[in-house]
């Protein structure tokens, strides 16, 4: 029943598809509405280890400085929700992998049952005394396996996409989320950035790298009429995933 229900919902999938893109024809792809990414169905609030908090330690009167205050001077990062700042992304991926390997068995046993419990003469006369009871059973197996196989990959990303904080961890770390969208004709690129960045990681330019974001998602595709035609249609997709050769 498995596969009837994946074919079905790939049906509907497929006529979903097939009104939206009729719809869209002579049109260029419409862009997604700018939406609080909290109110979204799928968002889900992370939750990470938390120190226990400290306790508030003593007010100091006519002091400019604040308990628990990181810096003596407010600056203009970003520090609180809504804000707004610049996240670097930088990727140079580069991998080759060569690998090979070979292994091969060769078994050949040979077993003589004397007498043959008195069945060896009646075998022998049947047999036009090819029958040879010393020899009465032989087994033999061979196999040769050879498996290569060779990945070479390069990848670079190199943009700056600007983010909103979303939320504020119990120790003072940031959850942010960016998503920036560009329309060139009929195709539309997007691109999406989130992750966990630290108030002190935020330069003072309101910037900050890619490689100081911890849990760092970086989402980098498109969609459109040369996005459509480089995927295989659904049914092809769902064969793929069914047929077992």
């Amino acid at each position: 029943m498995k596969p009837i229900s994946a074919i079905l919902a790939a049906s509907l999938l497929v006529g979903c598809n097939t009104v939206d893109r009729l719809q869209q024809v002579g049109s260029t792809p419409q862009l997604t509405p700018i939406l609080d990414p909290v109110r979204a169905s799928d968002y889900q609030p992370v939750t990470m280890p938390m120190p226990a908090t400290p306790a508030p330690g003593p007010v100091a009167p006519n002091s400019l400085w604040r308990t628990g205050a990181r810096g003596f001077f407010k600056d203009q990062r970003a520090r609180q929700l809504g804000d707004v700042l610049t996240v670097n992304v930088v990727i140079q991926d580069q991998a080759t992998l060569n690998n090979e390997s070979k292994r091969g068995r060769v078994n050949t046993q040979d077993m003589g049952i004397g007498g043959l419990f008195g069945l060896d003469g009646v075998m022998a006369a049947g047999l036009n005394d090819v029958f040879d009871p010393s020899s009465s059973v032989g087994l033999s197996s061979e196999m040769d396996n050879k498996g290569q196989g060779s990945v070479k990959r390069k990848e670079t990303v190199d943009l700056d996409v600007a983010a909103v904080i979303i939320q504020t961890l119990p120790n003072g770390n940031l959850v942010i989320h960016g998503r920036q969208e560009v329309r060139v004709n009929y195709e539309v690129r997007e691109l999406v950035v989130a992750g966990i960045v630290r108030p002190e990681d935020i330069t003072p330019s309101n910037t900050i790298s890619h490689e100081k974001i911890a849990e760092l998602r970086v989402a980098y595709g498109g969609r459109g009429q040369i996005t459509d035609v480089q995927q295989p249609r659904y049914g092809d997709q769902v064969l793929d995933i069914l047929l077992p050769f």
